[in-house]
C-alpha cells in the first residue's frame, strides 16, 4: 500500500448516542486536538435537513462549519450525508473555507442513487467518498459491480462497512480481495468497524495486514473512545498507538489524550456506548441496533429473550427495524416461557445413567422392527417415540414439539398415552395433566434454516440439553417422493405444507450434521435403522 490515512468520525459516529449535542465547546476542541495529533482526515459530523441548533454536529449549510475548522495542509475535512436525507440545493459551492469533501453512506441495493448524489456534490467543487453500508450483504456480483460504478466515477475513497458489527476475518477478508482486485488503483479503499463482537479494532489491523502489498492508499476510520452508536467504533486511540509501533505513524497520542480527557470522558459520564452482550446479539445476527434498543426500552428484555426473538425474524426483517413486528415477535417469545426447571429434573431422573432410544415415525419402524426389537431387548434403552406413538413398540415417553400431532396421538392411540410421560415443548397446548412435563420451546431450538423446528431436531437437543451421552435412532429414514411412504402410520398429519421433500430432506440433513458436528465430543449417536440423514 502506498499510505495509511486515519479517519476520525467521533463527531459524525458519536452523534447517534448524544443526538449530535456535543457542544460548542467541545466540536472546536475535539477538531482542534485532532488536528495537533496529525489526523488525516477528520469528519466534521452530518449534513441534515434542518436548521442547525448551536452545539450541534449535525449541519444544514457548509459555512456553518467554517468557525471550527483549522485549515491545514494535509488534513481532508469531511462531512456525512445519508443518501437520501439530504438536499443537496443546501450546499453551497466549494469556498475553500469549510469542509473539503462530502462522505455519502448509500444501503446495500442504493449505490447507484448515491453515486448521483456523488455528482450533484462534486459540480459544487467538493471531493466525494463514499461509504458502503452493510458491506456483508453485498454477493460477489453485487461487489464487482459496485467497483465498476465505482471506478467510471471515480472518487476519492470507497469504504467497506461493518453496520451490524457482525464480520470475522474471513468475510473482510473475502471483501476486501474482490475490491482491492478490481476497483481503480487510484480510488483509495477504507474501512469502518462496530465493535459488537470486540473485533473492531482486530479487523482494522487484519484490514491494513490484507493491503499491505497493494499498490492503493487505504484509510481505516476510529472515534475517540471508540463513541459511535450500539458497541460503538474502533477506537482512535488504540489505531494511532497501532499505527505509530508498527507503520511508522506520525501521530500525537498526547492530543489524543487530551481529547479524551478534556472532552470524552465528561461525554461518558451522562452517555454509555460500547460492547454489551445485547449489541454482541445485534452482532451475531446481524441485526440493526434499533431492533436491539426497542427490546431494551420497552421491555428490558433479558440476553435469552433477546437472542430468540432476534432469531425468529429473517434476515431481512433483521436489517432494518419493525417495532410492530418486533412486538408481534416479543408476544410470542413470552407466551411459550415456562418455569421448566423441575420437568427437567424429572426428566432427567428418567435418563440419568441409561441409553436411549429416539423412534421417529418413519416407514423403518415397521421394515425394520426385527432388528429395533433386538437392540431394546439388549440394551434396555428408555425408548422416547417423537412427534407420534407408534405401533408395536412401547415407548417410555413420548415427545410433541407440534399441537397437531399431540392432538392426533391423544385421539388415535388414546387407550396407549394415557398413561404415557408426555415432554411437551412450551408452543404444544397442553391438558395440564401431572403426566405432562413442559419444556421451554426456545431451549431447544436453533434457527438459521426454514423447518428449524423438526421434531427429530428439537428432541436432540433436548437430549444434549440435558447432557446425555448416548443416543440411538431409528425410524429417521428421510422422506420418500410420496407422504406415504415415508410414515409407519400413513394417517400421521402432515407439516410439510410444500411437499418439496427432496428440499426437505437436505434441510435436515446439514441440521443434523450441524449438530453431529457441534457435539462430536459429547453425544455419542448410533443409528439402528438406515438413514438419509446419518
Amino acid at each position: 500500500m502506498k499510505n495509511i490515512r486515519l479517519l476520525d468520525c467521533t463527531l459524525r459516529d458519536g452523534a447517534y448516542i448524544n443526538g449530535a449535542d456535543f457542544g460548542e465547546s467541545a466540536i472546536h476542541g475535539i477538531i482542534k486536538k485532532l488536528c495537533e495529533a496529525h489526523a488525516d482526515v477528520i469528519e466534521c459530523g452530518w449534513f441534515k435537513d434542518a436548521e442547525r441548533k448551536k452545539g450541534s454536529s449535525y449541519f444544514h449549510r457548509a459555512e456553518e462549519i467554517t468557525p471550527y475548522l483549522k485549515k491545514e495542509e494535509g488534513i481532508l475535512y469531511t462531512v456525512m450525508i445519508d443518501w437520501d436525507r439530504y438536499d443537496t440545493a443546501a450546499l453551497s459551492p466549494y469556498d475553500g473555507t469549510s469542509v473539503d469533501g462530502v462522505r455519502i453512506v448509500f444501503p446495500h441495493g442504493r449505490h447507484k442513487e448515491g453515486i448521483e448524489i456523488g455528482r450533484k456534490i462534486r459540480e459544487k467543487g467538493y471531493q466525494v467518498l463514499f461509504q458502503a453500508a452493510n458491506t456483508l450483504a453485498y454477493s460477489d456480483s453485487d461487489l464487482h459491480e459496485l467497483a465498476r460504478d465505482m471506478n467510471e466515477f471515480g472518487p476519492v475513497s470507497l469504504s467497506v462497512v461493518d453496520t451490524f458489527g457482525a464480520m470475522f476475518f474471513d468475510d473482510l477478508t473475502h471483501i476486501v480481495s474482490i475490491l482491492d482486485k478490481e476497483l481503480d488503483p487510484a480510488i483509495s479503499l477504507g474501512f469502518h468497524a462496530h465493535n459488537n463482537q470486540q473485533l473492531a479494532f482486530a479487523l482494522g489491523i487484519h484490514f491494513i495486514d490484507l493491503m499491505k502489498d497493494s499498490d492503493r492508499d487505504i484509510m481505516i476510520d476510529g472515534t475517540l473512545s471508540g463513541m459511535g452508536r450500539g458497541a460503538g467504533n474502533a477506537p482512535t486511540e488504540l489505531v494511532v498507538s497501532y499505527l505509530n509501533r508498527v507503520w511508522h505513524g506520525n501521530f500525537d497520542m498526547n492530543a489524543v489524550m487530551d481529547a479524551i480527557d478534556m472532552y470524552m470522558k465528561p461525554l461518558s459520564e451522562h452517555y454509555q456506548w460500547g460492547y454489551s452482550t445485547p449489541y454482541f446479539i445485534a452482532g451475531m445476527y446481524q441485526c440493526h441496533v434499533n431492533n436491539i434498543a426497542y427490546l431494551l426500552n420497552n421491555h428490558r428484555s433479558n440476553a435469552r429473550d433477546m437472542r430468540n426473538i432476534i432469531a425468529s425474524l429473517s434476515q431481512e426483517e433483521r436489517r432494518k427495524y419493525d417495532y410492530d413486528l418486533l412486538e408481534q415477535k416479543y408476544i410470542e417469545n413470552q407466551s411459550r416461557i415456562v418455569d421448566d426447571q423441575a420437568a427437567e429434573e424429572e426428566l432427567l431422573s428418567m435418563l440419568r445413567g441409561r441409553k436411549v432410544l429416539l423412534l421417529a415415525p418413519g416407514k423403518s419402524l415397521d421394515t425394520e422392527a426385527e432388528r429395533i426389537n433386538a437392540y431394546i431387548r439388549e440394551n434396555d434403552p428408555v425408548v422416547i417415540a417423537v412427534n407420534a406413538v407408534p405401533k408395536n413398540y412401547k415407548p417410555d415417553i413420548a415427545f410433541f414439539s407440534n399441537s397437531l400431532r399431540y392432538d392426533y396421538a391423544k385421539l388415535s392411540h388414546a387407550d396407549r398415552i394415557r398413561n404415557m410421560t408426555r415432554v411437551l415443548l412450551s408452543n404444544v397446548a397442553q391438558e395440564g395433566n401431572d403426566r405432562e412435563l413442559v419444556i421451554n420451546f426456545n431451549r431447544v431450538i436453533k434457527r438459521g434454516w426454514p423447518h428449524f423446528d423438526n421434531s427429530m431436531m428439537l428432541c436432540l437437543r433436548l437430549m444434549n440439553l440435558l447432557r446425555i451421552p448416548e443416543v440411538s435412532i431409528a425410524g429417521f429414514d428421510g422422506f420418500k417422493d410420496e407422504y406415504q411412504e415415508s410414515y409407519s402410520d400413513a394417517k400421521l398429519p402432515s407439516l410439510n405444507t410444500t411437499g418439496d421433500w427432496v428440499g426437505l430432506n437436505k434441510e435436515i440433513r446439514e441440521m443434523f450434521q450441524d449438530f453431529r458436528n457441534s457435539t462430536a465430543h459429547s453425544m455419542k449417536i448410533e443409528f439402528v435403522t438406515e438413514s438419509y440423514f446419518a
